[in-house]
């Protein structure tokens, strides 16, 4: 007999991650509680749904105040609690607390996430499993003698990187001997800052390379399958912009065989649920970067390849369901592009843009998806990441795709805060992004010429 589900869940997120992860609630007979910030507590989406309030607006004392959070669970009398992507998705305290308080973390066991959390042990575990990884320092640097030294072996350029960083955080590029000193020493600085930590290790730089990410599913009973890859190479300032799937830049050898061995490095460290393992792809060679212990924002091209739902698989999981697939059940279909729709000025240095949407129309039809937390009438508060909508299409080829979503775009009305749109709009219209000839090094067709 099959494990009894949650009858509570703590959604312990905001915006378009609470309505995703509160519509598998709805769908699975959950009752969703939301946390939420006081400057998040009046938008539409949480009408007439139970509400937490955490704290003030910033999110360092509302959404990242980890005792604050599990307390919303336990006050709430909540038995699970979803951390969604994002905020503390990763962060190993959270999920040993909901344990020390009977709560479920709808995620890795917290072992695990401080195995992956760790960029150093993670390569290192990902090289035991069988696969590539980009050259580097074989742990955190000491010093800076050891960043010179090691720097010096691997060759020029190189990066550093913060050991639990993420987002472009806590990274700086040295591209010659006489660059290591100082950007060893800021990229101490930003992580200490950004993570609470100045722990930093140095990697190659590939510059002109492919980023590709594997989703991954796993079980707590060591069985684990891929979801096919996405290529996310479209970013700025290592934040992504346009995702899909399938990349256009990956042989179906390549494909086949580097799916398979990411699927086998997870249930070798024992990962439980929903996790991407980020490559970049080399010399047409895909070698291992990190792994992100967590749904992407970009899972939805995954579900629309598969048309599984991966949160809805994340609770089963979590509750101590096998999971429902096995590999052979994964057809992968068509191919699948999603736009992340941010309030932002692309034109005016992607400065963010707060303020009232006065109209809200998403595209709607065949082969389109629109996740939002927005309608005519929201603030877009200052404290958090801009995203108010991920806008995603799915068609029979990559060709239809770029022109369904052109036509979406175009059909999307947004007033009262400029949006990424018109960005999107000139990538998908560039010649480069048509032919797949681009890398990680300018984003293609923006800025207009």
């Amino acid at each position: 007999m099959a494990p009894p589900l949650f009858h509570r869940i703590l959604i312990a997120n905001r915006g378009e991650v609470a309505v995703r992860v509160a519509r598998a609630c709805d769908k699975l007979g959950i009752t969703p509680v939301f946390a939420a910030s006081e400057a998040d507590r009046e938008a539409a989406y949480l009408r007439g749904r139970q509400v937490v309030t955490l704290g003030p607006g910033r999110a360092a004392h509302s959404y990242l105040d980890v005792e604050r959070v599990v307390q919303a669970a336990v006050q709430s009398h909540c038995t699970a609690l979803h951390p969604g992507w994002g905020f503390l998705s990763e962060n190993p305290l959270l999920a040993t607390l909901c344990a020390q308080h009977g709560v479920t973390f709808i995620g890795p066991p917290p072992q695990v996430t401080a195995l992956m959390g760790s960029k150093t042990r993670a390569k290192a575990a990902m090289r035991a499993a069988g696969l590539d990884v980009i050259p580097g320092s074989e742990g955190v640097l000491a010093s800076a003698d050891d960043a010179r030294r090691v720097a010096a072996s691997v060759g020029f350029p190189v990066l550093f990187k913060a050991e639990n960083g993420g987002g472009g955080r806590g990274m700086r590029i040295a591209r010659s001997a006489a660059d290591v000193d100082t950007a060893y020493a800021e990229a101490q600085a930003e992580a200490r800052a950004a993570f609470g930590g100045d722990r930093v290790y140095l990697e190659k730089l590939v510059e002109g390379g492919r980023h590709v990410e594997i989703q991954i599913f796993a079980d707590k009973y060591r069985h684990a399958v891929h979801l096919g890859e996405r290529d996310c190479t479209v970013q700025r300032n290592h934040q992504k912009l346009i995702e899909e799937s399938p990349s256009p830049a990956i042989s179906g050898d390549l494909r086949a065989a580097t799916c398979a061995a990411a699927a086998r490095a997870a249930a070798s460290v024992g990962y439980v649920g929903a996790g991407t393992m980020e490559l970049l792809l080399d010399g047409g060679v895909l070698r291992f970067m990190e792994m992100n212990c967590r749904l992407q924002v970009e899972h939805t091209v995954s579900e629309e390849r598969s048309g599984k739902d991966l949160v809805v698989a994340q609770i089963e999981v979590a509750a101590g369901r096998p999971l429902a697939w096995q590999q052979s059940d994964l057809a992968l279909d068509g191919h699948v592009i999603e736009c992340r729709i941010n309030a932002e000025d692309p034109a005016n240095g992607f400065a963010p843009a707060p303020g009232t949407i006065t109209a809200w129309q998403p595209p709607s039809g065949d082969g389109i998806r629109v996740d939002t937390h927005v309608t005519a009438g929201y603030v877009v508060p200052p404290f958090y990441d801009s995203l108010i909508a991920k806008l995603i299409v799915r068609a029979p080829d990559r060709d239809a795709a770029i022109a369904r979503m052109i036509a979406a775009l175009s059909a999307f009305e947004v007033a009262g805060v400029p949006t990424t749109i018109p960005m999107h709009l000139a990538i998908l219209r560039s010649e480069a992004f048509r032919t797949g000839r681009y890398d990680t090094r300018s984003i293609p067709g923006w800025p207009p010429t």
